[in-house]
């Protein structure tokens, strides 16, 4: 190693080796340019904001997920709970058969993955109405759902209002599941 216009030289050893020298400062820093160190920090700025954004959309995601599986106010909650009242009703059982299978409402591309819902508030309190699919293990037979809840006033959670079937198939009758209107 040599000494070069101040800076330090380094030669790599082997055959052939070609000299690479770097300048450094008295505190042993590299020196850069102005123009290299706006580039520099503009590069630095631009992965932050990158990161910055990566964890917000990523935040984003995991609250709405927790917030449609794990909340109790979210229709789908609402549904599944609905659901399983209507699979352990013995007049469903009975009007339908054993085995009973919920659907919710149909896509465009035929997936059944959207709960019908209409949210809205009145007297104050939020309420929701929600409709979706039933259908048994005997042959054609299957009714639509209709449930309603509304938010309590004291604990913040939604309380069934009303959840009956409406059998489509005949003879035509409506099974009352729950009412407390």
């Amino acid at each position: 190693i040599g000494t070069q216009a101040g800076g330090l030289r380094a030669e790599k050893p082997g055959h052939g080796s070609k000299g690479v020298s770097v300048q450094r400062a008295r505190s042993g820093e590299t020196l850069l340019s102005a123009a290299e160190k706006v580039k520099e920090a503009g590069r630095d700025f631009t992965y932050f904001i990158v990161v910055l954004v990566g964890i917000g959309v990523t935040g984003g995601l995991f609250y709405v997920i927790f917030k449609e599986l794990f909340s109790s106010s979210s229709p789908n909650k609402i549904y599944g709970d609905a659901l399983e009242k209507c699979r352990s009703h013995p007049e469903i059982i009975g009007a339908l058969g054993d085995s009973i299978k919920g659907y919710r409402e149909a896509t465009r591309r035929g997936r059944r993955q959207h709960v019908s819902h209409i949210e809205y508030v009145k007297d104050g309190l939020k309420h929701m109405r929600l409709k979706f699919y039933i259908e048994g293990t005997e042959s054609g037979k299957q009714g639509t759902v209709h449930v309603e809840v509304k938010e309590n006033s004291e604990t913040g959670r939604y309380e069934v209002c009303y959840i009956f079937v409406d059998v489509d198939t005949y003879p035509r009758r409506t099974i009352v599941i729950e009412d407390n209107r």
